[in-house]
């Protein structure tokens, strides 16, 4: 694909890369992208929602009252659902909710993600983030500096970075992640996708 612009940290173009187009250029997969998302959800659900039905509600084992001659329904106990204190009708019981996605999937969705932040001018390149020391007020200027102040933003940082993800960490509305934890959700949850070009590289060859 053509050359990408990269910024350096006063917000400048400073120079280009080459995307492989088969990671920043395909045509995106929106229902792949959409079934990987929800599972990625789905997996994050804990499934322990639980309500009691009638068999599990304590007390009314004995018949509130005469079968006939009250003029009114008969009644078995005070535990079925129309009585108050009673139990719940199809309520929820504690379940799994992981759905499946494989890795071929998970890839196309990554990648479509990726190309469709590339079109959308989404994609923000750096040729560096240099923090030699944790500096929130550094990273919400070089976001000022890129135009990005106060837009929801993420930012995929080096794994071993550990100034840097700290820098991001704390700045409203930009959530900051490694490269290795990078998912769908992540690429496509935010107004703005910041990352440097070892990064943008780095994805080239882990969904090639």
């Amino acid at each position: 694909m053509s050359k990408y612009e990269v910024k350096n940290a006063q917000g400048q173009a400073a120079d280009s890369v080459e995307l492989a187009e088969g990671v920043y250029g395909i045509e995106p997969n929106i229902p792949v992208m959409h079934q990987v998302v929800v599972a990625y959800e789905s997996s994050l659900r804990q499934g322990t929602h639980s309500t009691k039905n009638r068999s599990a509600v304590s007390g009314g084992g004995v018949k509130p009252y005469r079968q006939k001659g009250t003029g009114r329904a008969r009644q078995g106990t005070i535990r079925a659902p129309q009585w108050t204190g009673g139990g719940v009708v199809f309520g929820p019981t504690p379940h799994k909710h992981i759905k499946r996605a494989n890795n071929k999937m998970k890839k196309l969705a990554m990648r479509s993600a990726l190309s469709g932040k590339v079109a959308d001018n989404e994609l923000v390149l750096l040729d560096a983030l240099n923090f030699d020391e944790i500096s929130t007020k550094k990273a919400a200027k070089l976001l000022k500096a890129l135009g990005l102040e106060g837009k929801r933003v993420t930012v995929i940082v080096d794994d071993e970075d550990v100034n840097t993800y700290l820098s991001f960490r704390n700045i409203a509305k930009v959530l900051v992640f490694g490269a290795s934890e990078a998912n769908t959700r992540i690429l496509l949850d935010n107004g703005a996708l910041v990352m440097t070009t070892a990064v943008a590289k780095y994805f080239e060859e882990v969904l090639a």
